[in-house]
């Protein structure tokens, strides 16, 4: 992530300078990798996907687009079902 500093411009009450965000462009990873298929027994891939709480990330956290994302919460719901990765993470008390 990238942020760029404007000078003069006041941050608020701490007299600092302003920051902005820049958002940086996604690109889909599947899609470079000219990805035909998603394959659900592919664990490591899908975990990288999948948030700590055992929910699928989001296109816009992820950078896929919207035929490979179709594609990958498919592969982790099958993945899902079979018990190859955890519908949720395990709580702690």
């Amino acid at each position: 992530m990238e942020m760029e500093i404007e000078e003069g411009q006041g941050g608020g009450d701490r007299g600092g300078p302003r920051r902005r965000f820049i958002r940086r462009p996604h690109v889909c990873q599947f899609c470079t990798e000219k990805t035909k298929a998603i394959d659900h027994k592919q664990t490591e891939l899908l975990k990288r996907f999948v948030t700590e709480q055992g929910r699928i990330r989001s296109r816009r956290e992820t950078g896929t687009c919207a035929r490979h994302q179709r594609m990958l919460a498919q592969a982790v719901k099958r993945a899902r079902h079979i018990a190859l990765i955890p519908f949720q993470a395990e709580r702690f008390r």
